[in-house]
């Protein structure tokens, strides 16, 4: 025969015979509300099934009878984000770039479109802020290689540097002169210590002086006689004192023992034709942004040497 329960004398409550350092557990009924609220979550759970997606499966889930999904929600607002922008997205479409800036309408949403944009396709190289890196340039400011006017940096944006494949890409080349062997290490320095000087970062020298006549012989074909640099062929100005790698002696050996080859995507290939526009804007509006094209310095036609993006 079984031994009867125990019960508690307190509460009427039966033991359920578990014991832990002398503590026994009373087998307490839950409360009834407690209950309650737990058949009604079985309840509406069961209807949350049928109404709505919640089955899942090989490919996707039980679609509910009331046909409703998250990405159906999400298609009806992108379409009307869409018809809500076409007017505008059209215009911009339709107007040349260099025309925009007359629309503050225009303007103030190319603006914003390509504020987006920037954050999304733009920030892992030059930053946020647009500030850019060691190897990647400031966007701020007004030193431009190629030009910074509405419709270069477009072409800029559209074709990249260095692309492989596309004819309009960015092009510059500056030769390895130490890897090489075009210059002497003796050679690699005396032409750094002129890059010093004429970026003010140096007196004159005796080495100095002896890197400006390798200077005339090897670099100015591309950076130009003073040093000013030449957008035809994207070489940048050595005098102002803006560094892409950094104008410290070591970083300048390295650029001319090695020289440099930065990279950027094709954006035409990648983003709508607005898209790179409305990006186009907005860097030119960050602060360097120039108003009228410059004409840049043909490249004199004997040049044995392609186009040298040197120390900046």
């Amino acid at each position: 025969m079984a031994d009867e329960k125990r019960i508690d004398e307190p509460t009427g409550t039966s033991f359920v015979g578990h014991e832990w350092d002398g503590i026994e557990e009373l087998d307490t009924p839950m409360p009834r509300w407690w209950l309650y609220t737990f058949y009604a979550c079985i309840a509406f759970a069961a209807v949350m099934v049928v109404l709505y997606p919640a089955i899942p499966m090989l490919h996707s889930a039980s679609t509910g009878v009331l046909g409703w999904s998250s990405h159906g929600d999400l298609a009806k607002e992108m379409a009307a984000d869409h018809a809500r922008r076409a007017p505008v997205m059209h215009a911009l479409e339709q107007t040349p770039i260099e025309q925009i800036p007359a629309d503050p309408k225009l303007l103030r949403a190319a603006q914003e479109g390509g504020h987006s944009a920037f954050k999304v396709y733009c920030t892992q190289c030059h930053g946020a802020g647009a500030a850019g890196a060691k190897g990647y340039p400031n966007l701020n400011d007004d030193d431009w290689l190629w030009g910074g006017d509405l419709k270069t940096i477009q072409q800029t944006l559209l074709h990249g540097v260095r692309q492989p494949g596309d004819d309009e890409t960015r092009m510059s080349q500056m030769p390895a002169f130490g890897r090489d062997g075009i210059l002497k290490p003796a050679e690699v320095q005396d032409v750094v210590s002129y890059v010093r000087f004429l970026s003010k970062q140096e007196g004159v020298t005796a080495s100095s002086r002896r890197g400006a006549a390798v200077f005339t012989a090897n670099c100015a074909v591309c950076h130009g006689d003073a040093g000013k640099g030449n957008r035809a062929v994207g070489a940048p100005n050595l005098t102002d004192g803006i560094w892409l790698y950094g104008g410290d002696r070591d970083t300048i050996t390295e650029t001319v023992t090695n020289a440099r080859y930065g990279i950027m995507p094709a954006w035409g290939a990648r983003l709508d034709p607005v898209t790179v526009k409305m990006l186009a804007i907005y860097v030119h509006s960050l602060g360097g942004g120039e108003k009228t094209p410059v004409d840049p310095v043909p490249a004199p036609a004997e040049t044995p040497v392609p186009a040298a993006v040197a120390a900046r």
